[in-house]
This record gives structure tokens, sequence and C-alpha cells, in this order.
């Protein structure tokens, strides 16, 4: 089975890249299951409606977000779609899920979406504790599970990766919007890698205008951020998972 995770999508522009991409890598990568990250789609903070509708006219499985999962107060009229997740170890008692189980190809695939506590302004709970007792109460109910862990902390990430090794199929991270290139297999068969980057503007800072990010950062005025213009990038990640031990083969980065 091949699982395909695309980096965080940036504004409708972001939005557009997938759509007009993802059925050529599907039919190109022979593709099973898709997982998304859309909490940057309504132009750089949260996801709207039409966002969240044109991303799953596309056939994408999951959608998951991040800090910005708020950001858009229409979410509340969505957010408890089964194919809609929010982290995890938000404060208990939020809206929406943070894991579901989903079924292709006569597996099931739990996926979790879980955000970093390391430089990141949103309180939240421990995400290795909140991790380990979500894996132990669906262990058995689930073939794979995948994990995509919104951090900021290189070190958050590579920690968690070595925390769960064995206990997951894989962990993706996103949130930073530069993909690396660190993609592994740990030692316990976990397929890794630390940020599988941004689906949105080729030339921006993270998405957004050069310009605007150079003043805040020369003036360290607050000017408002904006998404760039022109050319567009798609980046994500593929993991071919064995059918028999569902445990990742390989790992093959794209950047399209």
């Amino acid at each position: 089975m091949k699982i395909l995770a695309v980096g965080d999508l940036v504004g409708s522009v972001g939005v557009k890249k997938l759509k007009a991409e993802l059925s050529k890598i599907r039919e190109n990568e022979k593709i099973d299951f898709v997982i998304v990250n859309g909490e940057n789609a309504g132009e750089g903070m949260g996801i709207t409606k039409k966002n969240f509708d044109d991303i799953l006219e596309e056939n994408v499985d999951v959608i998951t977000m991040g800090n910005h999962t708020w950001g858009k107060k229409d979410i509340f009229n969505f957010i408890n779609h089964p194919k809609l997740l929010r982290p995890a170890n938000y404060a208990k008692g939020v809206p929406g899920k943070g894991y579901n189980i989903y079924e292709c190809m006569d597996k099931k695939i739990a996926v979790i979406n879980l955000i970093g506590r390391v430089d990141v302004n949103v309180l939240s709970e421990n995400p290795f504790l909140v991790a380990k007792d979500i894996i132990e109460k669906i262990k058995d109910k689930t073939d794979m599970i995948i994990i995509d862990f919104h951090a900021e902390a290189t070190a958050e990430k590579i920690a968690l990766g070595y925390y769960l090794d064995g206990k997951v199929t894989a962990i993706f991270g996103t949130h930073t919007h530069v993909q690396t290139a660190d993609e592994t297999i740990l030692e316990n068969g976990t397929g890794y890698i630390t940020d599988i980057g941004m689906t949105g503007p080729k030339k921006s800072v993270i998405g957004m205008d050069v310009s605007a990010s150079i003043k805040r950062f020369e003036t360290t005025l607050p000017e408002r951020y904006r998404i760039a213009g022109g050319e567009t990038i798609l980046n994500g990640v593929i993991f071919d998972v064995d059918n028999s031990t569902n445990k990742v083969k390989t790992i093959k980065r794209i950047r399209m």
C-alpha cells in the first residue's frame, strides 16, 4: 500500500496546486491513501468551508490541522466531519477528533494528529503521553498507525520518532513548511521524516510574501503577512507499506 502525505497547503493557491497535481501523483505513483495538512489553506491561517470542500473533491482521505485550527470560525460548522482531524492533544472537551480509523484495501488505518509544545504558541497537553495513550487504546483495532506531528522544534519531532519507533507505522512532521532530507526507517521499523514541506508559493518566506516578511525582520514592526504570488510547488512524501507486515518499505519525498 502506498500512502501519500501532502505538506501544509498555503492559501487558495496551495489548494489549487493540490487539485492540479494530485491526480497525476495518484496515477504515476499508484497511491492508495492520501493525507493532506490543511491548517493554512484559509489564506495562511485556518481553513474555510470552501477550502475544505475543494480538498475533499480530490478524494482526499484525511485532512489534518495544527496551530491554526481555529483560525477561521466557520470550521465549527464542519469540525466533526470524519475526514477532518485537529490535534489530539488539544485541551479535553474541544470539538472535533484528534484521531480516527479509516478503511482502505481491507486495512484499518489510524491517523493521529498531534501538535508540538516547543516554541508553539498554543496551550496543549503533552504530545508524547497523549500519543502513548491513544496507541494503547487502538493498537488492537488497527493495522497501521500514521501520525502527523505539527511541531516547530526539530528535536521534539525526532524525539517523538524514537519514542514511538516500532509502535506506529509512520510519523511525518508538518508546520515548518521546509522539506527535510532526513527520511528514514528507524531501527524498529517506523518510517520517519522531520518535515514534509509545504504546498504553496515557491518564491516566498514559508508561503508568505517576501517583501512583507523582510520588513518584519528588518524593522520588527507588525507588518501584515500576505500570501506570495507566482509559481507554486507541492511538497509531500510517499510511504510504501508492506501489506504483510504493515511496515514501511521505502520513503520517497515529493517536490514538484
